[in-house]
């Protein structure tokens, strides 16, 4: 059985993870019995924490929303998991990376040593594909988090690449539904009311506007979610999910060599040194582009439109190898 401390901050864990807890299922949850739970639960009251009973078939705990509560207290894997967090805040162009180590500093002075020594050993380097720049203000995330939650229309001015913030353009009225990462940048897809379809924006050339608009009802976002629909506006597909673009080749490389650098594609094995490979792009050129980066013989089985592109970038690449 666990030691009285570690059983608490078990218990308390427990409570925290979700609205009611019948006390049959917490004893059994920690291993103890339904009297030693309702000792916990008077020690943690005595702590200062507003356990209230539950009342029912099953009768039960509910750890109560408070306005002074006693401080936060984590067992060892929420820590880890805190400051696993806080290390990655550094790659989300949230703008907060100072404050994040700042934070894990506080963390980290408060964990007992067996934890210190787990988290120094999960330090973390995280690469990133794209660099924000610049990186969207935090408190434009809050307020445009809030508006998402609240189901508030969100007014806000938007500024057009180079512009200068969008102050002389009119704001821009959308019913917003989600705050999403994509490639290293923060978006928000959203009902523009004006334009009456759906609109992606950068979060990083938002400038919310107060107050708020009115409440309104989520529509069906189409796409099947919201990561099918960035997704699929990020390709450029037009709402038909896949890219704009779609050919079939055969390399001169065994499948194995080609699978590993393909991610929405599908490889063929056709023998130990031939694969085909159906691939998908925004464009033809970039198409073509992304089939030459294997150092393999190409036969193009379609359609005529990549071959055009492989015959466009021949003759680029040719000037190129020419020029002096």
């Amino acid at each position: 059985m666990q030691k009285t401390s570690s059983r608490l901050l078990s218990l308390l864990s427990l409570l925290q993870a979700r609205r009611d807890w019948p006390g049959a299922l917490l004893a059994e949850r920690l291993g103890i019995s339904p009297r030693t739970v309702r000792r916990d639960v008077d020690r943690l009251r005595e702590l200062g924490y507003p356990i209230v009973a539950v009342k029912g078939p099953d009768g039960g705990y509910r750890l109560d929303a408070g306005t002074r509560l006693p401080p936060l207290l984590f067992d060892d894997e929420q820590a880890v998991a805190l400051a696993i967090a806080l290390q990655a805040a550094t790659t989300t162009g949230a703008g907060i990376e100072e404050a994040a180590a700042r934070a894990l500093t506080t963390v980290r002075q408060v964990m007992p040593a067996r934890l210190r020594h787990r988290i120094d050993a999960l330090q973390i380097t995280a690469v990133e594909r794209y660099a924000p720049d610049p990186q969207v203000d935090s408190g434009v995330l809050v307020s445009v988090g809030a508006a998402v939650r609240a189901r508030e229309v969100l007014r806000f001015d938007y500024a057009s690449p180079g512009g200068d913030g969008g102050a002389s353009s009119p704001p821009r009225r959308v019913e917003p539904h989600h705050l999403v990462t994509w490639g290293g940048r923060w978006y928000l897809v959203a009902w523009d009311l004006d334009r009456e379809d759906w609109r992606t924006f950068r979060a990083d050339r938002i400038a919310p506007r107060t107050p708020a608009g009115p409440r309104f009802t989520p529509r069906e976002l189409p796409g099947g979610g919201v990561a099918a629909f960035v997704a699929d506006r990020f390709r450029g597909s037009g709402g038909s999910g896949d890219w704009p673009c779609r050919g079939e080749v055969i390399l001169g490389l065994p499948a194995a060599a080609v699978s590993p650098y393909v991610h929405e594609g599908v490889v063929e094995e056709l023998g130990p040194d031939r694969c085909r490979l159906v691939l998908g792009s925004w464009s033809w050129i970039g198409l073509a582009a992304s089939v030459g980066r294997f150092d393999a013989d190409i036969e193009v089985v379609g359609p005529a439109a990549l071959k055009d592109a492989f015959a466009h970038l021949a003759r680029r690449y040719a000037g190129a190898a020419n020029s002096s």
